[in-house]
């Protein structure tokens, strides 16, 4: 009678072997949405996977990542958002004010960590930044804040120039703010401000086209995705159009921009994905605090400014963190 019982124990737990494999070896997915293209973005992606190397994951051993590339078309964002919350990936990496906002309406119950540059609390998104309360936290660099500095350093790149003007995306509401601050910023400066405004390649095309007539002699172009993932088409249009440009992200002066001005986007991604980390471990994404950087980076394209015939300050390049020959 044992015996009997004990083989068909045996035969019960042969059956449901591979069930308990693939139970054992299933691992948390994360789902990566972000605004911007894979190409623009790798750099910050492999950022998150150090920082969930912190943590003890690694991509492909015990964690998974399915990303959804918008490439700065934000029609799609809410779809992706979607599909994601049907595969029920474990948490929600969101990139972006548009991506966020996809992501928040998407689920009240998968975590969601996200980079913004906009205010998660003046969105009405978290409750406040020490405690979000929500299924979301993340990182907001407050892009708004920084506009003051970025007015300053255009003056500075370019002291001649009266009036400037500033590259922003209508299809990103969190522009409304930019474009709000920088007008405030420029009035106090004793500057004119042109804003120019583009949601794909034509629009941007047509924004340095109208640069002529608004005798802008320096370009602003806003923290959006589309304009990191454009980041070589705009430089490349600002060296054809002789306009001294300044962005927000090291990236766009890697691939030709002028200068940047903003925070170091790999310390901001390795946060992330620690935060990610966190939460695959059990902490609750209400009770991680929102994040700001504290360290900001000036970065300067030396070869650019030759092609623009642009004589930088010796004082910019001393204060410079980066100088690329």
């Amino acid at each position: 009678m044992q015996r009997r019982e004990f083989l068909r124990f045996f035969a019960g737990a042969a059956a449901m072997g591979p069930g308990i494999a693939r139970a054992q070896a299933a691992m948390p997915v994360i789902g990566y949405l972000a605004a911007g293209s894979p190409d623009a973005f790798a750099s910050r992606l492999d950022a998150l996977r150090q920082g969930l190397g912190d943590y003890g994951y690694a991509e492909g051993r015990n964690v998974a990542i399915e990303p959804r590339w918008a490439s700065g078309i934000y029609d799609q964002l809410q779809a992706f958002a979607a599909d994601l919350v049907a595969r029920k990936v474990d948490v929600i990496v969101a990139l972006g004010p548009p991506s966020l906002r996809a992501a928040a309406a998407a689920t009240s119950t998968i975590p969601v960590v996200f980079v913004v540059g906009s205010d998660p609390v003046r969105d009405g998104l978290v409750a406040s930044m020490s405690r979000p309360d929500r299924n979301l936290t993340g990182i907001t660099f407050l892009a708004v804040d920084l506009t003051p500095k970025r007015l300053q350093l255009a003056a500075e790149l370019q002291p001649q120039a009266k009036r400037v003007a500033l590259l922003a995306n209508p299809s990103n509401r969190a522009e409304e703010r930019v474009i709000a601050d920088t007008h405030n910023a420029a009035g106090a400066a004793g500057l004119d401000l042109a804003v120019l405004g583009a949601s794909n390649d034509s629009g941007i095309d047509a924004a340095f086209a109208a640069l002529a007539q608004n005798r802008a002699g320096m370009l602003l172009v806003s923290p959006d995705s589309l304009f990191t993932t454009r980041a070589e088409r705009i430089a490349a249009l600002a060296i054809q159009h002789k306009i001294p440009t300044l962005f927000a992200f090291r990236e766009a002066v890697l691939a030709g921009g002028l200068a940047s001005y903003g925070p170091v986007t790999a310390r901001i991604h390795r946060d992330l994905g620690r935060y990610v980390g966190r939460i695959l471990k059990g902490d609750r994404p209400g009770d991680l605090p929102v994040l700001q950087p504290t360290t900001f980076e000036l970065i300067v394209n030396l070869k650019t400014a030759k092609a623009l015939g642009l004589e930088i300050a010796p004082m910019i390049l001393a204060r410079a963190d980066e100088v690329i020959e």
